[in-house]
């Protein structure tokens, strides 16, 4: 199995790197996608190596996509080629895992229209414009979608994800 975390520099630190390592510990092949190569930092100032640009990215090639939150989706959500890549997942029904911010990118993805999903508190607002049905609690399944609240979350978040994935 192979999952793709897409983020950017202000990604908050625990939200990628809890659900990197996490997946890794199940066997998964983890890539990071930005949109250059090289480092991104976290809003605590930890680094991650981006293994991809999203130019380089085909979407097929992967099973699951993690969306991490922070000040990140702000940037991520902007960038087409990442809004196609999220769009594809859904599209082909692959698990998606969101936390925090990361509701941001599905937003302009307009992939919750009528489901089930959570977020960052300061988000919800603009999740319940989009059509998403909010619910206010630490993880939300919706089908191949799974969304957190916020790094309080992630142990529940991590446990939805590794239930997902061993389908």
């Amino acid at each position: 199995m192979k999952a793709l975390i897409i983020s950017a520099d202000g990604f908050e630190d625990l939200e990628l790197f809890y659900p990197l390592n996490r997946l890794k510990e199940e066997g998964v092949d983890v890539k990071i996608a930005s949109m250059e190569k090289g480092t991104i930092t976290g809003k605590h100032g930890y680094p991650a190596d981006v293994d991809l640009t999203f130019d380089e990215i085909n979407p097929d090639d992967f099973d699951m996509l993690v969306i991490s939150g922070g000040k990140a989706p702000e940037k991520v959500r902007l960038d087409e080629k990442a809004i196609k890549i999220t769009k594809h997942f859904f599209d082909k029904n692959k698990p998606v895992a969101s936390i925090c911010h990361g509701a941001q990118i599905l937003i302009s993805a307009g992939v919750v229209k009528g489901r089930k999903a959570t977020c960052y508190i300061g988000v919800r607002d603009d999740l319940k414009v989009s059509g998403a049905n909010y619910e206010d609690k630490e993880v939300v399944v919706d089908g191949n979608l799974i969304t957190s609240r916020n790094p309080n979350d992630l142990y529940a978040f991590g446990r939805e994800i590794v239930k997902m994935i061993s389908k």
